[in-house]
């Protein structure tokens, strides 16, 4: 069986409520990454920010980046997966939730990220079809 642990993005950076999104957009871009979780100071999951949440929820609403908190991002219960669940698991769990990155949780800590890529080359050849049809689609 192969975990999200075995298939995830480890060394996450990651934010705290109070940075500000373009505090969010620097380490993204830092990072080379598209989302970053937001933690509390030991390092649990309280929030994930994406880029698409900076340009639709912040620039095209005319928010100011510099002075919005991340924490103004945080609407909703996090989607996440726990580190030894099966990639099966979390190809259903981004699928049916309509997300295409999970971070990856281990008693209630973030150490990782699963992205759509990351579950495609961890998946066997007909799943990663049925992930990228199901992502594909809106």
């Amino acid at each position: 069986m192969t975990t999200a642990r075995d298939a995830m993005t480890v060394n996450v950076e990651w934010l705290r409520p109070h940075d500000t999104v373009t505090q969010a957009a620097e380490a993204m871009t830092r990072s080379g990454v598209g989302a970053l979780p937001i933690c509390d100071n030991q390092g649990r999951l309280r929030g994930f920010i994406t880029d698409r949440d900076i340009v639709v929820k912040i620039l095209g609403a005319g928010r100011p980046p510099a002075t919005t908190r991340v924490d103004a991002l945080m609407d909703g219960p996090v989607v996440a997966i726990a580190a030894d669940d099966d990639v099966s698991d979390a190809m259903f769990t981004m699928i049916t939730c309509r997300v295409r990155r999970l971070p990856v949780v281990e008693g209630g800590m973030v150490i990782g990220i699963v992205s759509y890529a990351d579950l495609a080359r961890a998946l066997p050849h007909p799943q990663t079809g049925d992930l990228v049809e199901a992502l594909s689609t809106d």
